[in-house]
């Protein structure tokens, strides 16, 4: 990501960005950022398509963290060599520098994020997709409450039987949740694994590990599996762009649980990393055509596909994604196709 992110900075302060950017009708000539803005909002107001905002960003390699942005910045559309180019001025007497897209995911400073991350912390911090059946059936597991109890809640002891990882003190705690298969050709996809809480190993017998609950989100029962805690979720980046190779998927699930999708839903994608998507593509979303009846002539005609919205994929797997909805025009719903933008 790194090297790809150089590449772009070097394409544009060489002048040789061409790619057509076409800029978004009535955009301002300057703006200047709010506390609660994001990179993505912003880029909207000048962009008719947001994920290319890249190509027209002014380098200026002399200044410390260009990828910072912060409240009271002003923003102005320039034009060098003919070209567009968004020029950052700093607020509070900061200088001019370079805006780039790339962004951490856990707070610096003010700096406005790439996205409204706190819509996708739960995400990042605990629910994660399972690959195989094997990998979730071979993760320590709950075997008894304290007390004889089945069903345990934070601030409880209960008792685990698995190997666990040495230096490993915290674990995630999940209950296999729904089995993803691709619609179409029925290959298994994997397993989402639902978050239940996270408990912390405090002393270990053999196969058996005491563990203090930390933290619930239902009710802990017999047979709950354990997973060690993901760190590369707590310092996710995202830089938003097209995907580098041809998607055609489908949402598959809301985890949440509903089933009309609407802006800042996530969703899962039945296409991951073997299919060339990176955390921070964007999709288009169409909804999908009905199939109708021509009363003319009896037959059944299907409505073309209707572009509906755009996704940014925030998390990779082998076989699946999670995407957060960026734009809706209308609502969408699980089995709507998703494709390059």
């Amino acid at each position: 990501m790194r090297k790809s992110l150089l590449a772009l900075l070097l394409l544009a302060a060489g002048g040789l960005a061409q790619a057509a950017v076409e800029l978004k009708d009535g955009h301002p000539d300057r703006y200047t950022v709010v506390k609660g803005d994001t990179l993505w909002d912003i880029s909207g107001k000048f962009l008719r398509e947001p994920w290319k905002w890249p190509e027209i960003w002014h380098a200026n390699p002399q200044i410390q963290n260009p990828h910072l942005i912060y409240p009271g910045d002003t923003l102005s559309l320039v034009y060098v060599d003919g070209q567009p180019r968004l020029m950052l001025n700093r607020g509070e007497s900061r200088g001019t520098i370079k805006l780039s897209p790339k962004v951490r995911s856990t707070p610096m400073a003010e700096a406005i994020p790439t996205i409204p991350l706190e819509k996708i912390n739960s995400f990042l911090l605990s629910n994660r997709i399972v690959d195989t059946p094997e990998q979730f059936e071979g993760q320590p597991y709950i075997v008894a409450g304290n007390a004889e109890r089945v069903v345990s809640g934070a601030g409880d002891r209960i008792y685990a039987r698995g190997i666990f990882e040495e230096g490993q003190p915290v674990y995630g705690i999940f209950r296999q949740g729904r089995i993803y298969t691709d619609p179409d050709t029925k290959e298994f996809l994997g397993i989402n694994a639902d978050d239940i809480g996270t408990g912390e190993v405090v002393a270990e017998e053999g196969d058996i590990a005491t563990m203090s609950l930390l933290r619930t989100t239902q009710e802990v029962r017999l047979g709950d599996r354990l997973f060690p805690t993901e760190e590369r979720a707590v310092n996710s980046t995202f830089m938003p762009s097209a995907p580098s190779s041809d998607i055609q998927g489908l949402i598959l699930d809301v985890p949440r649980g509903v089933t009309q999708i609407g802006q800042f839903d996530v969703v899962t994608i039945n296409k991951g990393k073997r299919d060339g998507l990176a955390e921070g593509n964007v999709l288009a979303v169409y909804k999908t055509g009905e199939t109708v009846r021509d009363r003319v002539t009896g037959e059944s005609v299907k409505i073309p596909d209707e572009r509906s919205g755009l996704l940014m994929v925030f998390r990779t797997y082998e076989k699946l994604s999670y995407g957060l909805v960026l734009a809706a025009s209308r609502q969408l719903a699980v089995m709507d196709k998703v494709r390059n933008p």
